[in-house]
């Protein structure tokens, strides 16, 4: 019953997280956004107390329950390992725990972390992992699925679909995505919770404080005949069979040994003092009463009531460039500084903070967030506006964001917010280059922070050119945007340490 209920809920949260990943309209956050916002390593990142000491206090009362329900990576992890037990059963055996392996590699993390090389770091953190797997792995083939049933609706004179588009964000980002979700692919084909309790930092934190939970999996030696049938089917590998112990520093209380057992020698409850003994030697066992197993379910169904399901989904509206000549990509332009979106308070504070799961990205209704490449920010969101400008009167990302890079931002707020600001290239400006008229970037500047004056101040008739007033420019990047030069604008922002007010 216990493992039917952890499954459950695991699969309803696993589902809802991905859903959060695939939905770009970003529908899914107004209801299930909380599911992003306790994980772990965001909250803790965010300095999210409450969420922080309601897992710790969840682990200490019911084992290492986050990462067999809550973690996404932890669940798809499980899925992968439930696939090759169909094709060989009884496949695990127990290994002692590596902990100069678990601890090194929490202390190097910790280190990275206050060191402020977080882009190494998040390359292990388990929510983050398996944001970047959905983004560009799940993600691409949700969004053709999607583009395929607009096509047939269309067809039938239904626009109850809309086309988006398919694009590859950063490309090394892709390729890490690609090498975390073949690394752990095997590691959990192979030996299901490997990764969890050898490298990922959140597993060893919680596994320490694990040891001392209140309820756990106990087994009765006066019922187990040793014959081993539970360490066969643990994907943590830490039941010793033999000598009747339990490390529970690994184990993510799944419950799959309790449906193993044929003799019911295994019962997951309050753990008392018990001692080994040998088969021939007289024993004392404790018995379990009703009360206590109700007691138990009634504890593991409140912490899972918090995990409803529900779902909304609603079309993407298609945008079209009205069927005319092809028009030049353009290319992103050799920036000064990074563009960080509004609420990011600045660089430090956004690169301190971000966790690189690509939350904010899958969200992005006007494609203006994408990973980066350069490698002391890597895969962390930058903004870049070749194909879309950071419109005042969106403020998703920032509603989405987990870990406290980017904060929650009003509309007014963001309209007053600068993040950056614009320069004028000369040599590229339409006007002075064909010698027509444009004011493309004057007349879309939201807070009229270009002006077009004569390029030369003697003849009032000679072609008009943008002049950027960098005390009310936001650095949307409408004007970069809508420059009709190519590959190159005439325009490009460039962004601030800090942001300010104006």
């Amino acid at each position: 019953m216990l493992r039917t209920i952890r499954l459950i809920t695991a699969i309803v949260c696993f589902t809802l997280i991905t859903l959060l990943f695939l939905d770009f309209m970003g529908i899914f956050h107004t209801w299930f956004g909380w599911l992003a916002k306790i994980q772990f390593l965001p909250a803790l990142l965010a300095l999210n107390i409450g969420v922080v000491l309601f897992l710790v206090v969840l682990t200490f009362l019911l084992g290492r329950v986050y990462c067999s329900v809550i973690c996404p990576l932890g669940v798809f992890q499980d899925i992968i390992s439930w696939v090759a037990g169909k094709q060989k059963k009884n496949r695990f055996l127990y290994s002692p725990t590596k902990k100069w392996l678990r601890y090194s590699v929490l202390g190097i993390f910790i280190i990275m972390m206050v060191a402020g090389l977080n882009s190494l770091a998040i390359l292990i953190a388990p929510y983050s992992a398996y944001g970047r797997i959905a983004s560009n792995l799940f993600a691409p083939i949700w969004q053709w699925g999607n583009n395929l049933l607009a096509y047939f609706a269309e067809r039938m004179d239904s626009y109850a679909l809309y086309e988006v588009d398919v694009w590859i964000k950063s490309l090394s980002t892709l390729i890490i995505a690609v090498v975390t979700f073949i690394a752990l692919g095997i590691l959990a084909w192979r030996n299901g919770r490997t990764y969890c309790n050898t490298i990922c930092p959140v597993g060893t934190v919680l596994g320490f404080i694990s040891k001392y939970a209140i309820f756990k999996p106990v087994i009765d030696t006066s019922k187990c005949n040793s014959c081993g049938l539970c360490a066969r089917n643990c994907k943590a590998s830490c039941i010793n069979s033999k000598e009747h112990e339990i490390d529970y520093s690994r184990c993510v209380a799944c419950m799959d040994c309790l449906d193993k057992c044929k003799h019911g020698a295994i019962k997951y409850t309050r753990r008392t003092s018990l001692k080994n003994v040998s088969a021939t030697e007289a024993v004392k066992t404790q018995t379990v009463t009703a009360e206590q197993v109700d007691n138990t379910r009634r504890n593991f169904l409140s912490a899972s009531a918090i995990f409803a399901t529900a779902s909304v989904l609603k079309a993407q509206e298609k945008k079209v460039d009205g069927g005319l000549a092809a028009i030049e990509d353009k290319k992103t332009p050799n920036r000064e500084n990074p563009v960080y979106p509004p609420g990011a308070l600045s660089a430090r504070n956004f690169t301190q903070h971000c966790t690189a799961c690509q939350l904010c990205v899958s969200v992005c209704p006007n494609q203006v967030l994408r990973p980066s490449d350069n490698l002391m920010t890597l895969m962390q969101p930058e903004m870049s506006y070749e194909r879309g400008y950071c419109r005042p009167e969106c403020t998703k990302c920032s509603e989405v964001c987990p870990a406290g890079a980017i904060h929650p931002i009003t509309t007014a707020d963001k309209s007053a917010t600068q993040i950056g600001h614009a320069i004028w290239i000369k040599e590229n400006c339409v006007p002075l280059t064909d010698g027509v008229e444009c004011g493309n970037c004057a007349r879309h500047c939201p807070t009229g922070a270009i002006q077009m004056v004569p390029s030369e101040s003697e003849e009032p008739d000679s072609p008009k050119i943008p002049v950027v007033n960098i005390e009310k420019c936001i650095g949307c990047g409408a004007c970069e945007n809508l420059c009709p030069s190519r590959p190159f604008s005439a325009i490009y922002v460039t962004g601030h340490q800090m942001h300010r007010v104006i």
